[in-house]
């Protein structure tokens, strides 16, 4: 099962926005602070702590310039394995539009649990890319 966040509409271009996301020494700044700790990173890799889950750690496995950026579980950090893809389509020079797709490759008993927290996540991802000065970073 996948869950799609809403599409979210950037003023920065495609090109400021994929500059940002596809390096893991970013992404702190669009996580939530009261939730997320002990942060770490490289650009193609990070471990944190979210409360209440634990600690995680987050790999980009394949990077499509300016459009595309695909995250995967690690497995020696997450309990749980899952995908998340991140697309961009700009659709003229002050707006972009983005969409968060995450895969939860959990048993299926766990996903009515998961469900709703996960599409929260997700559209408050896109809330926070929404107001993010992609063009300041």
């Amino acid at each position: 099962m996948k869950i799609e966040s809403k599409i979210g509409k950037s003023t920065s271009s495609d090109r400021q926005i994929y500059a940002f996301i596809s390096d893991f020494n970013n992404f702190k700044d669009l996580l939530p602070g009261d939730r997320v700790t002990g942060w770490e990173s490289s650009e193609d890799r990070c471990s944190f702590n979210v409360d209440p889950v634990g600690r995680t750690g987050l790999q980009i496995i394949e990077r499509t310039p300016h459009s595309m950026v695909k995250i995967a579980s690690i497995p020696e950090f997450s309990a749980y394995q899952f995908s998340i893809w991140i697309q961009l389509k700009q659709m003229n020079e002050h707006d972009t539009r983005v969409k968060i797709t995450i895969e939860p490759h959990v048993n299926k008993m766990l996903l009515p649990m998961i469900k709703a927290p996960l599409k929260k996540f997700v559209d408050g991802l896109i809330n926070k890319i929404e107001t993010f000065n992609f063009s300041a970073s």
